[in-house]
């Protein structure tokens, strides 16, 4: 199982070699590798994305969330049945009663049809996103994923290279996957106050692809303590989730991160990466320890839906009514990351 380390910053991985030769691709998927067993988190320059889509996804972001509420509420996700549109402030939460979080977001996905045979069939992650009536933002945001999302491809197989398969080895599972962007705006907040461990969770994905546009990030390391994760100019974050964490059996470790508060403007926009709603995530042969303390196997879709089920009041207040439904099998927040890798640690001492 992955430990992780008293990291005290994030390591920087240059990923231009995944587009080279197999030496240069391996010898990338090796620090690839390092860095997702002792820390979970890294930054990625190399990419090729162009800079110009995120500066136009910015200003697209900026003119959005400078429109009146009542203007942003046409596209309130609570009226989406596949979880797209206009997250409010409040709306969101994952952490019980205690003061919201200021920050307010607007959610997209993989463009079909309102036609999809999926969606009409009632999968609540796939379909048509919801626009605003605001001139190129459909096309500023959509520019953006198209090109963050054939990148997290190429990074795909690194990781896949990095666990010691073959590079195409998870290439079928992203045909349709609803990979997320998120475009969040947390507003200047001069009385920003910060409560310890407030907002700590992993991904539900397989990795998390990020730009911000300010600091505010923090990671755990293993002494426990919260490490900065500030922007660097041309590099993206990358960090391990749930479905990294499965695919290893906690050898790459999805790390506990949280927004720190902050009393200055900011954006932020991860792309989580994710493979098709229907794939079935289990422990790599190879990674399979048989005593009992082994990942337990998720469809990638269904985790995804539970647990944006948990974190979103217009779905809380469905599941209450009974008209939606938890998935059957669904695991509840810590059953990844170095909190799972401890249990599962003392379920092997136990047995020894």
């Amino acid at each position: 199982m992955g430990s992780l380390a008293d990291f005290q910053q994030v390591p920087v991985v240059d990923v231009s070699g995944l587009y080279g030769d197999e030496e240069a691709q391996r010898a990338v998927a090796d620090e690839l590798g390092r860095a997702a067993r002792e820390v979970g988190f890294l930054y990625v320059t190399g990419h090729g994305v162009a800079e110009g889509l995120y500066a136009e996804l910015v200003k697209a972001a900026e003119t959005f969330f400078a429109l009146p509420i009542e203007e942003k509420q046409k596209v309130y996700i609570g009226n989406s049945t596949n979880h797209r549109g206009y997250v409010p402030v409040g709306e969101e939460g994952l952490y019980g009663d205690g003061p919201v979080d200021l920050k307010e977001a607007f959610d997209s996905s993989l463009e079909l049809p309102a036609d999809d045979p999926d969606y009409l069939a009632g999968n609540p992650m796939l379909g048509p996103n919801q626009w605003p009536a605001l001139p190129g933002f459909q096309e500023a945001v959509t520019a953006y994923y198209n090109a963050v999302i054939a990148f997290g491809k190429v990074l795909l197989r690194g990781f896949a290279m990095a666990l010691g398969e073959p590079a195409t080895c998870f290439d079928e599972f992203v045909t349709r996957a609803p990979s997320q962007l998120r475009l969040v705006h947390y507003p200047y907040d001069e009385n920003a106050v910060d409560n310890l461990g407030i907002g700590a969770h992993t991904d539900y994905e397989v990795f998390t692809i990020l730009k911000p546009t300010k600091p505010g990030l923090e990671i755990m390391n293993g002494a426990g303590e919260w490490i900065d994760v500030p922007p660097i100019d041309g590099a993206f974050v990358v960090n391990i989730g749930d479905m990294l964490d499965i695919w290893s059996n906690g050898a790459f470790v999805a790390t506990l991160h949280r927004v720190r508060k902050v009393a200055e403007e900011r954006y932020s926009f991860p792309l989580f990466f994710n493979v098709d709603y229907d794939v079935e995530v289990a422990p790599l042969p190879r990674f399979v320890r048989g005593d009992g303390t082994d990942r337990t196997p998720l469809k990638a879709g269904e985790h995804l839906y539970a647990q944006t089920i948990h974190g979103f009041a217009y779905l809380r207040r469905k599941l209450e009514a009974g008209e939606v439904a938890l998935p059957e099998g669904s695991v509840a927040q810590g059953s990844f990351g170095p909190i799972a890798n401890q249990k599962a640690a003392e379920a092997a001492a136990a047995v020894a």
